[in-house]
């Protein structure tokens, strides 16, 4: 332990974490922006430092991102990341009602707990973990992924048939570019760039962040809905914690459990934690309308996914997110393989890691506390020149993705899309669930047909696959049952 500490305390490594962790809150706080443009940014800087503060550099850059991105989503309804559209539902109506201090307080503590709850798995179970990962194969993925958009049923509720729409709207998308088993070209209607495919980062930087600035440039003469002028942030009561503790650990469960599962990632993992406390949670009546259980739900799943996505990174040598790939990439360069001998081999490199990534955690709440009256300062801009300067960093963001004009295009497209579906009352999320897990539904059902000979029936018959097929069926029950009994209550509401 003393040699831990004295290994975290040396300047350049305590540097790297302070430092990473702030540039992470500020990036991701910011629209279009997000995790890969300040892992991007921060990069050539590790070239010349030693492995552990390079590394502690980019993990300090990704948990301060994920949890950034709840600023703006909350104070302006634009998430500065993708991981925190959920918490934009409940988030930017408690804003408007008063209260943006709180709602950050609650989304600093939520974030807190899952990213601290998600260090703590990482490092009691990373090995055992990330060997029963490899017990899953293409059925057990694929049965996960048909629970996942089961989810859509719970997001839509009230409109289940625009939910189903958008949901196979953001399939379709995910299916553009070339065919993952024979590299066949699908759906790219001659256009060279969509070859590749459509990028899914892009598409959601347009789909929330420019949508949501075309809904507010109707209006660009009112002010901003949300008051700032006197934000100060704000921890919740340990009563209204405690009312919501049972959410706050389901959601870090959840979100800790998908990013141990290679290619799902944080957005999905918010989403999912979000609906399943839309469907059971205490105060599920008041989601929507500014409700706490929302944003923990949101943030404490999306923060819980850094530390299970960097299991099957450490552990195994693969990378569970493009983040996480970059962290891998970099470990190879300054020479430390990961994977299992490296918990033999080096276990005080991997401790030393693992203290870092709790200290990350604290320091992103006290700095995000820190800075909730600087980002006051950035949002008391007049609203027309937010607008264009979130519109040019959607933008900047949507290109640095992959140095591609066509990512600008595309950014672009679908936040016009996102435009038309939000007059048109189309739920996005919806639409985000089907684009983000479209290529691990396509994938591991096809390579599921090919294991099984082309039999439904046997992927079922899995002990994983079925029991998670299981309860998928026991949660559309329990959503369907849930919509039956409230719809007398609806009914009396709109007579009312």
């Amino acid at each position: 332990m003393l040699d831990i500490l004295l290994t975290l305390l040396r300047p350049d490594t305590l540097l790297a974490m302070v430092g990473g962790t702030a540039l992470g809150v500020v990036v991701g706080a910011i629209p279009g922006l997000g995790s890969i443009l300040g892992l991007s940014v921060v990069l050539p800087f590790t070239f010349g430092m030693d492995a552990l503060p390079s590394i502690v550099l980019l993990i300090g850059v990704y948990a301060g991102s994920v949890y950034g991105g709840s600023v703006s989503a909350i104070l302006i309804n634009m998430p500065g990341t993708p991981q925190s559209a959920a918490t934009s539902l409940d988030g930017y109506p408690m804003a408007v009602g008063g209260q943006p201090g709180l709602a950050i307080g609650w989304a600093t503590l939520a974030s807190l707990v899952g990213g601290t709850f998600s260090a703590v798995v990482l490092m009691l179970i990373a090995a055992p973990v990330a060997t029963f990962s490899l017990r899953f194969g293409p059925p057990e993925f694929f049965a996960l992924t048909l629970m996942a958009l089961t989810c859509v049923v719970a997001v839509s509720r009230g409109s289940v048939i625009k939910g189903l729409i958008a949901a196979v709207v953001g399939l379709f998308v995910a299916v553009v570019g070339s065919d993952p088993m024979t590299g066949d070209l699908r759906f790219d209607f001659g256009v060279l760039e969509l070859s590749g495919g459509v990028n899914r980062v892009a598409v959601l930087i347009g789909l929330f962040a420019l949508s949501e600035v075309f809904m507010q440039a109707r209006s660009v003469d009112t002010p901003t809905a949300v008051d700032t002028s006197a934000l100060a942030f704000r921890l919740p009561p340990w009563s209204a914690v405690a009312a919501r503790l049972k959410t706050l650990l389901k959601s870090c469960l959840i979100g800790t459990g998908i990013g141990i599962l290679p290619g799902t990632g944080a957005t999905a993992a918010s989403f999912i934690s979000y609906v399943e406390a839309k469907r059971s949670g205490r105060f599920r009546a008041n989601f929507g309308k500014g409700e706490p259980e929302g944003i923990i739900a949101s943030e404490a799943a999306n923060n819980a996914v850094t530390g299970g996505a960097l299991v099957p990174s450490l552990a195994l040598g693969i990378p569970g997110d493009a983040v996480t790939a970059l962290i891998v990439s970099l470990l190879i360069v300054k020479g430390v393989q990961p994977g299992p001998f490296l918990f033999m081999r080096d276990p005080g490199f991997i401790h030393s890691l693992f203290a870092a990534f709790i200290i990350i955690n604290i320091l992103m709440a006290l700095i995000g506390a820190a800075l909730t009256g600087v980002f006051a300062r950035i949002l008391a801009v007049p609203t027309a020149i937010l607008l264009g300067a979130i519109t040019l960093f959607s933008m900047i963001g949507a290109y640095s993705l992959a140095g591609s004009g066509a990512d600008v295009i595309t950014c672009l497209v679908a936040g016009v899309v996102g435009f038309v579906l939000r007059l048109a009352g189309v739920p996005l999320a919806a639409l985000a669930i089907g684009l983000v897990l479209g290529p691990l539904v396509e994938e591991s059902l096809r390579q599921s047909l090919i294991m099984t000979d082309g039999s439904f029936v046997a992927i079922f018959l899995r002990p994983y696959s079925g029991a998670v097929l299981v309860l998928t069926v026991a949660l559309l029950a329990a959503v369907t049952l849930g919509n039956r009994g409230e719809r007398p209550q609806r009914t009396t509401d709109e007579v009312a």
